[in-house]
């Protein structure tokens, strides 16, 4: 049933909605589990989300577990250290993570940086400690590090707007609401929507670009009431560049009743709440990443590179569209339904 006066609910219903993404791309828990490799000689290998508790991050834990079970098959035992900040804007508590993991010598990191910027220092700090890095999910501003692994982000912005614009049948109004500064995954995917909004389909007008959702899906719902407050009578389609600004902006299209197409809305990222908005028709499309196959290549380069084994500097791992008619298809219920289970005991 269409969520109707949602904005009129209380507290307690509102926070239950979006409990699962209190912050951002995606949202995060806190705590440190480790993974025993099972000998006295294992790696030790720290993989360092942006977040915990989000389906995206706990996908990509699955991935560095899959890792590790295949490399002890082959007789490397591998312990893996998982600890992400409690938030996903908290730089700092980013940076002491990994600044901690430098202290305690561990063998290697994997790691989603938070800021394009902000963990450049603790990174090439740890590459001068013969520590090897790997960033995965988002870039990171330095070249030195072993490998960047990640969703060709600027190629899912343009997937977006292909989607899109099929959607709004090449013209009308659309709003993209971007979601966070300093996040590079997310900048790269916005870039990419706009570049190919322009060049490719001069009949949509973009009648908004520059607003920010935040963190949270809260943020994200509170930004697309405002924008829909003002272009509510006019827009016909949106593109939103991560899970939470999907998630946030499909709850203020049920709240004016049209997010049931009426609206397009094209997100990015799986979660329950997209998936099942995707299932019932309030999203058009979901831009997908396979974030199992970025933890998994993530633990497997850095014992590579430990091992003095040659890494490319650069693993896509791929970008796919999502629709309510190919869901069901093997390829795409696999990124859609990951096997979390299979590797992880939570």
């Amino acid at each position: 049933m269409k969520t109707q006066n949602m904005k009129h609910l209380t507290g307690s219903i509102l926070t239950a909605f979006l409990a699962a993404g209190i912050v951002g791309c995606g949202p995060s828990g806190s705590g440190e589990s480790e993974t025993d490799g099972g000998g006295e000689d294992a790696l030790t290998i720290a993989v360092i989300p942006k977040g915990t508790s989000h389906e995206f991050w706990k996908s990509i834990h699955a991935g560095a577990i899959k890792a590790q079970r295949e490399l002890k098959e082959k007789g490397v035992d591998v312990e893996i250290i998982w600890k992400g900040p409690l938030r996903e804007n908290d730089r700092e508590q980013q940076i002491q993570i990994v600044e901690n993991f430098i202290g305690r010598g561990v063998d290697g990191i994997a790691l989603a940086p938070l800021d394009f910027d902000a963990l450049v220092a603790p990174v090439e700090t740890a590459m001068d400690a013969d520590i090897p890095v790997v960033i995965i999910d988002s870039a990171l501003n330095t070249e030195k590090i072993v490998s960047y692994i990640s969703t060709d982000n600027y190629k899912g912005g343009e997937t977006g707007a292909d989607r899109l614009a099929e959607l709004m049948g090449g013209q009308g109004k659309a709003i993209l609401l971007r979601y966070m500064v300093g996040s590079a995954s997310t900048e790269r995917r916005e870039e990419g929507f706009l570049k190919a909004m322009q060049e490719k389909y001069p009949e949509i007008e973009l009648i908004s670009t520059d607003q920010h959702a935040g963190e949270s899906r809260e943020t994200a719902y509170q930004a697309a009431q405002n924008l829909l407050n003002r272009f509510g009578d006019e827009v016909n389609g949106v593109f939103a560049p991560c899970e939470p600004v999907t998630v946030g902006f499909t709850l203020a299209l049920q709240d004016l009743e049209k997010a049931d197409g009426q609206v397009k809305l094209v997100g990015f990222d799986t979660s329950v709440k997209s998936v099942e908005a995707l299932r019932e028709g309030d999203v058009q499309g979901l831009v997908v990443q396979d974030p199992l196959q970025m933890g998994y290549e993530g633990v497997l380069r850095v014992v590579d590179q430990i091992q003095g084994k040659e890494v490319p500097e650069r693993i896509d791992t791929g970008v796919y569209m999502v629709t309510q008619e190919n869901m069901e298809e093997p390829e795409m219920n696999r990124l859609v339904e990951p096997p979390l289970t299979e590797y992880l005991s939570e």
